[in-house]
C-alpha cells in the first residue's frame, strides 16, 4: 500500500499527527474493503472431481470453451471467477505428488490445452513450453512474482507469453523477514522448544538471553519494494539506523528515511543514521542485522559465501526471504556451528525443499518452509493475478506496462472497466503484444 505524499514542503509533514491518523484510517478502510470483497466473492460453479488424462482433477466451469490447466490448487475463489468469465474450463490437478515432475505436467496438459498456471517449484523451460505449444497453448503464468524457474527465452521462442504476480507480496514478505529477524535475535524458537520439552523450572537471569534491536543497525541488500518495506518496519518500529546497498539509486527511499530521522529528532528521539553503502561488504561489516532482498540470477548465486559471512559481526543476524541459492548454505551451516552467537532466519533454501546437512541441527537458525507470501489476502491475490494473466491473453486484452499498479485486479468488482487488461506479462515486448 502506497503511503500518501506529504501535502506541504516540510520534511515533517508526513509525520504530523493528523496525517499519520489519516494514513492509518485510509489503510484500514482499504484493507477492510479488500477483505470484504475477497470473502464474499463466490465461484460461478461447483468443482467436479474426476480424472483427466489419467490424473485426478477438480473441474470448474465444465462447459468452458477454453481449457486452462492449473498444476496445484490455489487459495480463494475469485481467480476461478476470472477464468470462468473468460469462457475457460478450469482443471486443477489434485495429484498427491507435492511437486509435479515434467512427465506429469505433460500428461496433465495432454493433446489440447489453451493455457497453464504453473508453480515456482516446476521446471518451465524448453521441454514444457514445447509441449504446451504443441498442445495448442498460448498462455502461461507462474503463481509467483519471481520466475527464476522459468526460462523466458524458451517461452518466447515458442510464442508463449509468460505472466507473473507482482505487487501483492511486498508487505507480507517484509513481515516474514521482520518476524524471522525478531525470532532469531530474541531466540524465540529455541525458547519454544525448551518450554514444550518441559525443561522450564523457573525464571533465571541468563535464560535465553538474546540481542536487543532497538537503536542497533539494520542492513538491507537489495532496496526494491520488499527491501524498503522491511527497512521501514525495522527503522520505524525499532528506531534502528540503516545501511543499505542497491545497484540503483533510491532517492525517494532516502528522502523518506531523512524525513523520518528529522521527525524523530523533532520529537525528542535520537535521529536515525542513514548510510548508502558503496558495496555489500560495508553493509555486512556495519550491521547487526542483514536482510537479503535481491533477485536470483548468475550474479547473485552464492552472493553470501564463506568470505562474506566472515565479514559480518560475530553476533549478527542474517535473514533471507528472497531466494535460497543467494546463500552458500554449506558455508552458512559451518559458520553457524563455529559462531554460536551468530543467528539466521531463513524462509528459503538452496536445494528447496531439502536443507543442506547440519542446518536442521543448528539451534541458532530459525527455519520456516517458504511461507513469506502465506497471508490469505496475498496468496489469493497472486491466484487472481495469475488467472488474469492467462484470461487476458486468451481473450486478447492489452498488456499493462511492467511496474503498473495491479491491485485493481485483486480489489475491484469483476467486470470493472479498469480490468480490461492483462496485468503482468514479462516478455510482452519481445512478443510484440499490444500494450495498454
Amino acid at each position: 500500500t502506497k503511503r500518501p505524499q506529504a501535502s506541504c514542503s516540510s520534511p515533517l509533514a508526513y509525520y504530523s499527527t493528523s496525517n499519520m491518523a489519516a494514513t492509518f484510517l485510509s489503510s484500514k478502510l482499504r484493507h477492510t474493503a479488500r477483505s470484504a470483497l475477497y470473502t464474499t466473492t463466490r465461484a460461478v460453479s461447483t468443482a467436479i472431481e474426476t480424472k483427466v488424462n489419467g490424473l485426478p482433477v477438480k473441474v470448474y466451469n465444465e462447459g468452458g470453451a477454453k481449457r486452462v490447466c492449473v498444476t496445484k490448487d490455489l487459495p480463494g475463489e475469485r481467480w476461478i471467477d476470472v477464468l470462468a468469465r473468460a469462457g475457460c474450463r478450469v482443471e486443477v490437478c489434485t495429484d498427491p505428488q507435492t511437486i509435479l515432475d515434467n512427465g506429469k505436467i505433460k500428461q496433465f496438459m495432454g493433446g489440447k490445452v489453451d493455457g497453464v498456471i504453473g508453480q515456482l517449484t516446476e521446471d518451465w523451460s524448453e521441454e514444457l513450453f514445447a509441449a504446451l505449444k504443441q498442445a495448442g497453448g498460448s498462455a502461461f503464468s507462474t503463481y509467483a512474482v519471481g520466475y527464476n524457474n522459468v526460462v523466458v527465452p524458451d517461452a518466447t521462442r515458442h510464442g508463449i507469453p509468460v505472466g507473473n504476480t507482482p505487487g501483492v507480496l511486498t508487505e507480507t514478505t517484509a513481515e516474514i523477514a521482520a518476524a524471522l529477524t525478531l525470532a532469531a535475535a530474541r531466540r524465540v524458537c529455541e525458547a519454544d522448544v525448551f518450554m514444550r520439552a518441559g525443561h522450564y523450572k523457573g525464571w533465571l537471569p541468563t535464560l535465553f538471553v538474546g540481542n536487543l534491536l532497538q537503536h542497533k543497525t539494520v542492513g538491507v541488500i537489495g532496496a526494491g519494494r520488499i527491501g524498503q518495506a522491511y527497512a521501514k518496519m525495522m527503522v520505524e518500529g525499532h528506531k534502528m539506523d540503516i545501511v543499505y546497498y542497491d545497484l540503483f539509486p533510491q532517492p525517494k527511499f532516502e528522502q523518506y528515511l531523512s524525513n523520518y530521522s528529522a521527525f524523530c529528532a523533532a520529537n525528542g528521539e535520537r535521529a536515525i543514521q542513514v548510510t548508502v553503502a558503496k558495496d555489500p561488504e560495508e553493509v555486512l561489516a556495519k550491521s547487526d542485522v542483514v536482510s537479503l532482498h535481491m533477485l536470483l540470477d548468475k550474479s547473485t548465486h552464492h552472493y553470501i559465501n564463506k568470505q562474506r559471512l566472515e565479514t559480518m559481526k560475530k553476533d549478527a543476524v542474517l535473514v533471507n526471504a528472497a531466494r535460497g541459492p543467494v546463500i552458500d548454505e554449506v558455508a552458512l551451516v559451518n559458520h553457524l556451528k563455529a559462531n554460536p552467537n551468530f543467528r539466521c532466519g531463513l524462509d528459503v533454501f538452496e536445494d528447496e525443499p531439502e536443507m543442506k546437512p547440519g542446518l536442521a541441527d543448528c539451534a541458532n537458525a530459525v527455519i520456516v518452509p517458504h511461507i513469506a507470501s502465506a497471508s490469505l489476502w496475498t496468496r489469493g491475490g497472486m491466484a487472481t493475478l495469475a488467472a488474469s494473466n492467462v484470461a487476458g491473453i486468451l481473450t486478447g486484452k492489452p498488456v499493462l506496462p511492467q511496474g503498473s499498479n495491479v491491485l485493481p485486479f485483486v480489489d475491484m468488482p469483476l467486470g470493472s472497466p479498469e480490468l480490461e487488461a492483462t496485468p503482468s506479462i514479462v516478455n510482452a515486448s519481445e512478443l510484440g503484444l499490444k500494450m495498454k
